[in-house]
């Protein structure tokens, strides 16, 4: 790919293809990457086309609308065969300039400056409209965008899963399906050594992977942030299983439950947005557990993996589309929106209304009610707990 410098080398045009006469949108991909960028890219892009506009995709996220501007003009020819790749060809970041986030729910106001050079590459490459995909934290500068009157929709990606006002994120899919193929990994090998198997998951401040990925793949114990947990009740578990002659066990952890104590586990601060690094709560919870167990207690971390490899059909079909409702949105100048899912529609609803909370999961919800049906234990109680008794509370034998 031939990298060519323009005027007084502040622009920087990548590929071949070239601005025309039409309407132009811009489309920047932000925040950690997920599977279905792509998906949105290409659905921007061919309906963009169709509708008789040019697609101008920023490179490096935001980054990439300033000092010095970086983009590549999208065309159905340079987006084919995307559509099933992971990860996202403008590239992406989850830090520099823009980061807005501050914690769960607190806000830092980009520089004015800045949005004012942002304004002037809108002025230079004539956008009538810019779509932003990212999580709460680009939104949250979305909006700031908007705030300043700039012509920005939003787009929700996300693998946590936990933007308010959409009952889905893509992404999120595809990293439930990783967490389950991994329990189904782990299930057989743990029957095979008697094991108690931890599978650390993401979703930082929600327990949506850990709760839907420890169901479809047949998780013995959930642990999420949304529901207190105990040692004792998870070793209980354990003994009863045992006690019908089930010798291993499978438990998943969302990187953000609260130990008993209270406390979360982190790595680091992640710099530039004052973000907590969370993770190495599954190795803590598996050293904790192996000095009561009477079981050998082995511990998986997936990590990165849940944001790598393709989208699943789920993934491709609403990120797709996203993309295409976002072209829609500028076409019809409704700016400052964000698409979301609410089934069977894709409608949208201001980005105001969306970030700076996050959407948990329902602790009483019917997906921790069918979870408690089957038997799978979310450590706030000693055993199985009958979710359809009225509330009694009453312990039903096995």
């Amino acid at each position: 790919m031939s990298v060519e410098i323009i005027e007084d080398g502040s622009v920087h045009l990548y590929g071949r293809e070239r601005l025309s006469d039409r309407p132009r949108i811009g489309i920047l991909t932000s925040g950690g990457d997920c599977p279905g960028l792509n998906a949105v890219i290409r659905a921007t892009t061919k309906a963009g086309f169709w509708l008789g506009y040019d697609v101008v995709g920023f490179r490096d996220g935001m980054e990439g609308l300033v000092d010095p501007v970086r983009y590549q003009v999208l065309s159905p020819r340079n987006t084919a065969g995307i559509l099933v790749q992971g990860g996202t060809i403008l590239g992406s970041t989850n830090k520099g300039r823009f980061g807005t986030r501050v914690g769960v729910s607190g806000r830092a106001e980009i520089d004015p400056a800045l949005v004012r050079k942002v304004a002037s590459t809108f002025e230079y490459l004539k956008l009538e409209g810019l779509i932003i995909v990212g999580g709460d934290g680009s939104l949250s500068t979305a909006l700031q965008f908007h705030e300043a009157g700039l012509p920005v929709v939003g787009v929700p990606k996300t693998i946590d899963n936990d933007l308010a006002r959409t009952a889905f994120t893509f992404g999120f899919n595809s990293a439930v399906l990783c967490c389950a193929d991994a329990l189904d990994r782990l299930h057989t090998t743990a029957a095979s050594h008697r094991r108690v198997m931890v599978l650390e998951v993401m979703g930082r401040h929600t327990g949506w992977i850990a709760l839907h990925g420890g169901i479809a793949g047949g998780a013995d114990v959930i642990l999420i942030p949304e529901i207190g947990w105990t040692y004792e009740n998870v070793l209980a578990k354990i003994e009863e299983r045992r006690s019908m002659g089930k010798d291993f066990t499978l438990v998943v952890v969302a990187e953000g439950a609260h130990l008993p104590s209270g406390g979360l586990v982190t790595s680091d601060q992640e710099s530039g947005n004052a973000q907590v690094k969370l993770g190495g709560i599954g190795p803590l919870v598996t050293a904790r557990l192996a000095e009561v167990c009477q079981q050998d207690v082995r511990c998986v971390v997936l990590g990165h993996l849940q944001r790598g490899g393709g989208p699943t059909t789920f993934d491709r079909v609403l990120a797709s589309q996203y993309g295409a409702h976002a072209v829609r949105l500028i076409v019809e100048r409704k700016f400052g929106q964000m698409v979301c899912s609410q089934p069977p529609d894709i409608l949208d609803v201001p980005i105001a209304e969306a970030v700076h909370q996050i959407r948990t999961v329902d602790a009483h919800g019917s997906a921790v009610q069918t979870a408690r049906a089957m038997g799978i234990c979310f450590g706030d109680t000693p055993g199985y707990q009958n979710p359809f008794a009225g509330g009694s509370g009453k312990v039903a034998s096995v």
